[in-house]
Parts: structure tokens; sequence; C-alpha cells
């Protein structure tokens, strides 16, 4: 097939390996215009346009979508059969998504409907699901509220955090592009496709993280701190000694580790949510929360390199009773 491929982020660069390998043709892909992503003010190429250029496939890059007749119109003669598109990070109209032969198609990386949405793998985390997966979505005006042709579940591990999953899902997305492409190929009488609304699950939306979502906060349970630091690796972070600190590593602790594997007790009702009641050495901390305190076992202080056991104690200095805001 002549696939016009639409993505941007480093999630996208397997599904996009994978096309390229196979028998199908790239006539192009589309990708989001260089940005500064530097200190320096330089415009870097997106992961997906470097990935392309590699290729020698030609990039588009439009600075706008929406009222872009010009893009229209080159998209048109380019005459190809299907758009795939992951992760690309704008929404496309109607108009748009109607031009290849054999329609647009998403590859989602949640269990919809759940997570609709922007940053899906995040929610996933900071929710606590235990599974997830990828689902190939025929594209339509609404927030992925296309009809599913394909979709595989994975389980969360509990050691998961934000990039290890991501690389799971988008490794799942390239195998299930492939996938969908040998049925779509065969013509609409082969197609069935299941609408979402006979899907048993909730409606959830997965909104674009802001940088408030990114600060912890010791209020909190420990729970959510801990999935906070896996949902939003490596950048949940606390304010240390007037620095920002990355918390990249935690360990929720039962009263009965605190008491007798670190001898440390506690009245969880007269503690102060943040406050440091323990030092393990060549370990970690551990800090107070809203309900079980938590050991700190990795962290990266701002204009440091990660720490973790003896380094990160000797970089940090904690001291007993410091209360962490």
């Amino acid at each position: 097939m002549k696939i016009i491929f639409w993505g941007t982020p480093e999630y996208s660069i397997k599904t996009l390996e994978v096309l390229i390998k196979s028998d199908h043709e790239i006539l192009a892909v589309v990708t989001q215009p260089d940005k500064k992503r530097s200190r320096g003010g330089k415009l870097i190429p997106s992961p997906i346009k470097k990935l392309a250029e590699l290729y020698a496939i030609p990039c588009i890059c439009p600075s706008k979508i929406k009222d872009n007749k010009d893009f229209v119109n080159t998209l048109r003669k380019k005459d190809c059969d299907i758009f795939i598109v992951i992760a690309y990070g704008k929404i496309l109209s109607q108009e748009i998504l109607d031009i290849p032969k054999f329609g647009s198609w998403n590859a989602h990386a949640s269990l919809l409907p759940r997570w609709r949405g922007a940053a899906p793998i995040h929610w996933a985390l900071l929710s606590g699901d235990t599974l997830t997966g990828v689902g190939i979505m025929k594209m339509e005006k609404g927030l992925d509220t296309g009809n599913i042709l394909l979709e595989e579940k994975i389980s969360i591990e509990s050691n998961d955090n934000l990039i290890t999953l991501t690389k799971k899902l988008s490794k799942l997305s390239a195998k299930l592009v492939l996938n969908s492409l040998k049925v779509i190929e065969k013509g609409p009488r082969n197609l069935k496709t299941r609408p979402q609304i006979d899907i048993d699950r909730k409606i959830k939306y997965a909104r674009m993280i802001n940088k408030l979502d990114y600060f912890i906060k010791f209020s909190d349970s420990a729970l959510n701190i801990n999935r906070k630091v896996k949902g939003l690796y490596p950048r949940a972070y606390i304010n240390f000694k007037n620095k920002n600190l990355k918390i990249l590593s935690v360990k929720i602790l039962s009263k009965e580790e605190l008491v007798n594997k670190y001898n440390i007790k506690m009245n969880h009702e007269n503690i102060e949510p943040g406050k440091i009641i323990g030092i393990i050495q060549d370990l970690g901390f551990i800090v107070s929360t809203n309900t079980e305190p938590i050991l700190i076992l990795e962290a990266k202080l701002e204009g440091k390199k990660s720490s973790s056991k003896k380094q990160l104690l000797q970089q940090l200095r904690p001291e007993i009773n410091t209360l962490i805001i």
C-alpha cells in the first residue's frame, strides 16, 4: 500500500521503521515543524523527521493544519492509499481524514474508550491500571472515538515506569499496524471493526500533562506519590533545600518494615507529611506522607547526575526531622 505516515515523537519511530522495511511504500512523512529544544535556541527536527531524512523520505512539516488549503492539496496530489497516524500531535479535520482511499488509521496506546486523548500512557500509570494495550482505530472527527479494528492487551508490571511502558507499547503499535494493513488492503468487505460503544469499558479522558502535575506533594498518599514517580518518570520532583530534586525511585514502607527492618517507630497521626523520619545507611532516606512513609531510593538534583544509595546520601545530606514542603 502507498502510505503517508504521520508522527512526531520517539514513540512513533518503531512503527515507521517497520513500515520502511516492509513491502509497503512510504510516499511522505507528516511531522511537527522543527522546534527549539535546547538552551542554545537551535531548531531541532522531530525524531520522526530525522528518521525520514535518513531514508530520503519526503517530509511535510505544516505550521498549521486548520484552514491550510495548500497543505490539503499537497496531500491529495500524493494519491496515497492510507494515512497511518502515530502520536502526530494535532487533531485532523474530517476533510483530511477522508483523503486516502482506505481511510486514516491510528494506533492508540490504551484500551479504548479508556484513556482517550493526549497522554494515555501517563494516565494509565497515574491511575494504577494493571492492564493497558494498543488499539488500531479508524479515525474520525471525534477525539479517539473511532471503531477498533485490532487490539492487544499487555500487563503493566510493578516495576514499569513511563519510559519502560512507552517502549513496550511502541513496539506493540508497530506490530499491530503491520497486521492491520494486511486486513485493510483486502478491502471493505473483509473489514470488521468494533464500535467503542460496544466495548464494556468506561470512557476516560487522558488530558495533557501540565507543569503542576510534576510536583510531588507529601500531603498526598504514598500510593499516589509512587504512581506519580512512575507515571511521570523521570520528571516528578520535590523542592529540596531550595533546589528541584527529581524523584526517580521510591518504595512504600509498611509499618512492619519500618519497625522490624529499619527500627523506626512512629505514630502516623503525630507526624506531619513531608518530614524526614529516617536515614538508611547506603540506601536512602524515609519521608512521611499522608499515609505510609516512603523510602527515596534514587533522585536527581538540579544540575547534577542521578544518584542512589551512598552517593544519594552524600550528595543530599538529608537530616532527621527536616520538613520538605
